[in-house]
């Protein structure tokens, strides 16, 4: 973080001293704000972006010791250091004991008053790293992902642990709905880049026409409708992480110039012969795979290998259901605080289908069941009547299978594939046809011909 964001407010009654020490400090690229008396410093504190204080300790109305105190109240982290005379020393001590960081004494040289706010700003920057990286922490620790009493979930929170501080590339692989995106951001959280935000793009969600532009960025004229100059998604998280969602979606023309990205760090905005270089840490995720892709010819073999540094595979969540209770107990916390609902909790029954459940859109179905639940919940329990029904047909595993003698038309079989669905689903046709992956209209017209 340089000077020039640093913002110091020095107050001092006599106005010589005042103009010296922001003469000084304006010098090194500080920004300062000055003034007379307590009061008057006071009310520029509450605004509240003051980094460091420097302040007189004997002043008229409220003295430094005072100021000192109440900046402390309202603004913890802003650093102060008193300015005192030889007969008032024993009071600048005192005021350390109750916050100040340091103190200088008059007259004053100028490398003693650059030693000692450096110094300040230092501890002030330390501070607040220390506290965006604790917000950060708690942040990632509610995840339920995080907390996990699945073995394979627990090597992997190992391993994202182990290679966050780093600046490997990492490639998370995994079916859609577990979780890549959200071991993405725990990544990025614990990493040294986790102070800026990370850049989100959807490979798969940007039209082919479009995403070199996007990642890349643009020159006026560079194309029709280019009115002016645009920064593509890679300058915007130079010095962060990029997340590359659905990376397998990513065109060959465009994996060209992603592969100078991660050899060289440099790319030129489309129209543009100037050579941009940034520092920019690729987090990629797919649900393909990538290595038949390579062995067709629609990815890059040497790009493959320069994203997949590191490699994480998120298992489905019907391979680690140890973690279902405690994600549904998030997920019924978190929708019930959205939708200003009280659920005390899920009857053990319910919770019996859930575990039984396949899962094939894995944690994310999860999510929206539990959020159909808690929306339509009538008695503060989440019962079995509350599930979908898809749900509730495999809470007995009989359910799942229909015998059908060898040497039985297909015509037959297909109208005792459909009346089964339906004496099943007791009658939901819209259910029954999303079963036997038809359409409801196609459902109806079947049934009809087979009453002809």
């Amino acid at each position: 973080m340089t000077t020039l964001q640093k913002k110091i407010l020095v107050v001092d009654d006599e106005v010589g001293i005042r103009q010296s020490l922001r003469m000084i400090l304006e010098k090194e690229g500080f920004t300062v704000e000055t003034a007379s008396n307590g009061d008057e410093a006071f009310k520029i504190i509450r605004q509240g972006d003051i980094d460091l204080l420097i302040s007189d300790i004997r002043m008229a109305g409220m003295d430094g010791v005072e100021l000192l105190k109440v900046t402390k109240s309202i603004s913890p982290c802003t650093e102060v250091i008193m300015i005192t005379g030889y007969a008032s020393v024993d009071s600048a001590v005192d005021s350390m004991k109750q916050g100040a960081y340091d103190y200088l004494t008059k007259p004053f040289k100028k490398a003693d008053i650059l030693k000692a706010v450096n110094k300040a700003i230092e501890k002030q920057v330390l501070t607040m790293d220390n506290i965006s990286m604790k917000e950060r922490l708690n942040a990632i620790h509610s995840e339920p992902l995080f907390e996990t009493a699945s073995p394979k979930m627990k090597k992997i929170i190992e391993v994202v642990h182990q290679v966050a501080p780093s600046h490997a590339n990492v490639l998370i692989m995994g079916d859609s709905g577990t979780g890549k995106e959200v071991i993405a951001d725990m990544i990025h959280n614990l990493s040294p880049r986790g102070e800026k935000a990370m850049v989100k793009v959807n490979c798969a969600a940007i039209p082919e026409t479009l995403i070199e532009s996007e990642l890349f960025g643009y020159e006026k004229g560079a194309f029709t409708g280019a009115s002016g100059r645009k920064e593509g998604r890679f300058e915007v998280a130079d010095n962060s992480s990029i997340f590359l969602d659905e990376i397998g979606e990513i065109p060959q023309p465009v994996q060209v110039k992603l592969l100078r990205i991660l050899q060289e760090g440099t790319f030129e905005r489309l129209g543009s012969n100037k050579t941009q270089k940034v520092d920019t840490r690729i987090i990629a995720a797919t649900n393909k795979d990538l290595v038949s892709l390579v062995r067709e010819g629609l990815f890059r073999e040497d790009l493959y290998w320069r994203l997949n540094v590191i490699s994480i595979f998120l298992p489905r969540l019907k391979e680690r259901k140890e973690d279902i209770p405690s994600l549904v107990q998030h997920f019924i916390n978190r929708f019930s605080t959205k939708n200003g609902k009280a659920i005390d909790g899920i009857a053990s029954k319910a919770m019996e289908i859930l575990l039984n459940y396949a899962w094939p859109g894995n944690v994310r179905e999860l999510e929206n069941v539990i959020e159909r639940c808690v929306v339509m919940d009538k008695d503060g329990i989440i019962g079995p009547d509350d599930l979908p029904g898809e749900l509730i047909l495999t809470e007995n595993a009989s359910l799942d299978s229909v015998t059908i003698p060898l040497g039985t038309p297909l015509d037959e079989v297909e109208h005792i594939l459909m009346e089964e669905t339906l004496k099943r689903t007791k009658g939901d046709k819209l259910l029954a046809s999303k079963l036997l992956g038809i359409s409801t209209r196609t459902l109806y017209r079947k049934m009809d011909k087979k009453e002809e």
